[in-house]
């Protein structure tokens, strides 16, 4: 695959993973709107790790704090808030498994790779982001997340497998209408992302790394190490904007961007 690309798709990975935009959706349009060769899951999931590789990094302290309680929590208890926290991730990963599994082996996700579908859920998913955000309090932090919004919020992100929703996007809207506020909101939601991704990456791309030539473990490379530099970059400047910026630019980007994907879809 020629360098630029693999750099295209390393930078669209990383810049929009995090921000509610939906870095899927973007990657499906890539060869959509362009014309390249579509560069393939083991790609996509490369670039995914990178990104894995970024929040990991970013929110250090956070996943040491989860690893170091699993071992309380495979003991059946959830009485130290590293324990809590790992507990959380676990179900709010659930759902996602479950749904990704029914939608992997039906064959479905496939049929959703569309600018119309994606061109919908950018502008319907966009609006409700917006709502949520808008009417949402701000009476909670992260201290306050438990089973029950773990459980909310992963059914939430089980939505973010139909392309163009944004898995960041839609958690953060869970995020928001359970009452959390921005920062500790979109910190959950990059958490619930590290078990989401590694769960994907073994589902997608085990057998296709197997399978896979040396030059293409090399465009891999590369990519993973791309997608977590500009993951990095991006995660930093979200979390900061987010102390004194709402959602609102990025809804109206997913408005935008909706809307001429729908006049794209339909016209052709």
């Amino acid at each position: 695959m020629p360098i630029f690309q693999l750099v295209l798709v390393a930078l669209i990975q990383g810049i929009t993973e995090f921000l509610p935009v939906s870095s899927s959706g973007h990657l499906i349009l890539l060869p959509g709107l362009t014309g390249l060769e579509d560069q393939g899951q083991l790609i996509d999931v490369a670039a995914h790790i990178g990104t894995l590789t970024a929040v990991v990094i970013y929110f250090w302290s956070d996943v040491r704090i989860g690893l170091l309680g699993l071992p309380h929590l495979m003991r059946g208890r959830a009485d130290t808030p590293g324990s809590k926290l790992a507990l959380g991730l676990v179900i709010a990963t659930i759902p996602t498994v479950i749904f990704g599994a029914i939608l992997h082996f039906t064959g479905l996700s496939d049929a959703l790779r569309s600018i119309a579908v994606i061109g919908w859920t950018m502008l319907g998913f966009g609006v409700v982001l917006y709502i949520a955000d808008q009417k949402g309090s701000t009476s909670k932090d992260a201290s306050d997340w438990g089973p029950q919004d773990a459980l909310l919020m992963g059914l939430w992100q089980m939505l973010a497998l139909i392309p163009g929703t944004s898995r960041s996007g839609i958690t953060i809207t869970g995020a928001r209408q359970l009452g959390y506020n921005r920062t500790d909101g979109a910190r959950i939601s990059m958490l619930m992302s590290i078990p989401v991704i590694v769960a994907s990456g073994v589902l997608l791309g085990s057998g296709m790394a197997i399978e896979a030539n040396t030059a293409v473990i090399r465009d891999a490379g590369i990519v993973a190490l791309l997608s977590m530099l500009s993951a990095l970059l991006a995660l930093s400047l979200m979390m900061r904007l987010l102390r004194s910026v709402s959602f609102t630019p990025y809804v109206i980007y997913r408005i935008l961007l909706g809307l001429v994907l729908l006049v794209v879809a339909y016209s052709s």
